[in-house]
């Protein structure tokens, strides 16, 4: 197995059992499948079960793999009403496991990878399940940065801005072959960036159904996960993030989610872009949304993006999913969806 696949499990059972109260070793650890981006894996302890999410080893691209900025924003979420797990312990030291990791609780719930919810026995059951989803994502919204000690978590200024501007210079960095929508892609969303209309909230940054956790009893959000690209930013970047993510084709990928595209929603009793939206839009207090079409351009762009970057980790023997080298199938087709919103 490859580095980014293992763990040394003594060195780290001792290593816990230093910094964390009641760790007790001797332990085990599994990783988990998907989750291409930051190495995760099931700690399994005398003392119980935990998650350790892990900085891949090699060479890392600037400002990607934050685990510590994942760990901040658990730790400053704890008391509010967005759901998360416990985290434990941050470790710095790469000399421990070859990489900066964080130590969560283990919370035992179900992930979905299947927008269309087939596994959910009634409609009523994915109807609540996506309710759920917009809830969840409200309360993101709408945590109070300067209670939680959140308040210089991101950068001031116009987002788009800043984020058309991170996600190009990435994709350049991480590119293997040219891709001319990728190119145009990133043309257009320059020369349209809407006026900063000054909304600031917590952002997810990667806000969709596998990455959320539900109670196996019920269809309640127990844990939001993997918030490495968490930021100050513009609460409908996740909105039409998530709504993306909804468009993407169903059934088998290249990744391991799947979308609606070419399915009845209202079949399976699940909403429409457009009730979703409007759903939010009446929970946030807010009118209808402007420039749409660009914050869904954007949003397959940003995956499309991501996919690169996962795709070049792959190619460099970094990436920590067998499902990584297949990804850079997905970024022509993304960047193709994003010009479709173009003429919009």
């Amino acid at each position: 197995m490859s580095e980014v696949d293992t763990l040394d499990e003594a060195k780290l059972a001792g290593y816990l059992e230093a910094n964390i109260a009641e760790f007790q070793g001797p332990l085990t650890a599994s990783k988990f499948a998907g989750g291409q981006s930051n190495p995760t894996f099931k700690i399994d302890a005398a003392s119980g079960s935990y998650v350790l999410r892990r900085q891949p080893p090699g060479k890392l691209l600037k400002s990607a793999h934050a685990v510590d900025r994942e760990y901040r924003v658990l730790a400053a979420l704890a008391d509010t009403d967005v759901p998360v797990a416990k985290v434990y312990h941050l470790c710095e030291d790469p000399e421990v496991i070859g990489s900066m990791f964080y130590i969560m609780e283990f919370c035992d719930g179900n992930v979905h990878w299947s927008s269309a919810l087939e596994e959910i026995p009634s409609n009523e059951g994915r109807a609540k399940m996506y309710d759920e989803m917009n809830r969840v994502l409200v309360a993101i919204h709408s945590v109070d940065l300067e209670k939680v000690g959140l308040a210089d978590y991101g950068r001031s200024g116009n987002y788009f801005q800043r984020q058309v501007d991170r996600w190009s210079a990435q994709y350049k960095a991480s590119e293997l072959t040219p891709i001319p929508e990728m190119d145009k892609v990133m043309a257009w969303l320059a020369d349209n960036i809407p006026e900063d209309d000054g909304k600031v909230s917590l952002v997810h940054g990667d806000y969709r159904l596998d990455n959320l956790m539900f109670d196996k009893s019920n269809q309640e959000v127990i844990a939001v996960l993997d918030w490495e690209l968490s930021t100050l930013g513009h609460p409908f970047a996740d909105l039409a993030y998530q709504c993306m993510g909804l468009r993407l084709p169903s059934g088998k990928t290249n990744g391991p989610s799947s979308g609606l595209a070419g399915l009845d929603p209202a079949a399976l009793g699940i909403p429409s872009e457009t009730e979703y939206v409007d759903k939010y839009c009446e929970r946030m207090g807010i009118d209808k949304i402007a420039n749409w079409s660009f914050y869904m351009a954007f949003s397959f762009f940003r995956l499309a993006a991501i996919c690169q970057g996962v795709a070049k980790r792959a190619a460099d023997g970094n990436a920590s999913s067998k499902l990584a080298s297949g990804v850079s199938g997905m970024v022509q087709p993304l960047a193709v969806n994003a010009l479709g919103f173009v003429s919009e």
